[in-house]
């Protein structure tokens, strides 16, 4: 099952990070797998409330537009620019990253729906507990295969 909250499809996602090592590279774009697993941790803590970004003037223009693509059944385009709050610089530690980026996607599925702390995504506006879980889900699959795992 593709769903972050379901322990099953949960599992799934972290046994794929756990193929992953510090010399994995990228299929495509510019990301070393360590800044791919501390960005993939910045839309988790925005759903957790962690991390607050401020709605920016493009996510007012066409951010509940761009939802619906987020939303659909199509996989996430190769090489889309980043929000500048992802990105990720330098060279992370990989275990460490790694780690931190398991235990945010396990407390998916340990909490469920309650989880979720901030209902409104910087950029596409409101989201319901299932647009969250579909996101992240689709977001890190994206970024797994990116790395083929």
């Amino acid at each position: 099952m593709n769903s972050i909250f379901h322990p099953e499809g949960n599992k799934k996602l972290i046994e794929r990070i756990e193929t992953l090592t510090p010399i994995t590279h990228n299929e495509w774009g510019t990301m070393n797998v360590s800044q791919m697993l501390v960005h993939c941790q910045m839309p988790i803590k925005v759903a957790f409330g962690e991390l607050k970004i401020k709605v920016g003037f493009m996510g007012l223009l066409f951010g509940k537009l761009s939802k619906k693509s987020v939303t659909s059944k199509n996989p996430i385009k190769r090489n889309l620019p980043t929000a500048k709050e992802f990105v990720v610089k330098g060279h992370p530690d990989f275990e460490q990253s790694k780690t931190e980026l398991i235990s945010l996607i396990s407390k998916f599925a340990n909490e469920g729906p309650k989880a979720i702390k901030n209902p409104k995504h910087p950029f596409f506006g409101n989201l319901t507990t299932e647009e969250w879980d579909y996101m992240q889900w689709k977001h890190l699959d994206h970024h797994l295969k990116q790395f083929g795992a």
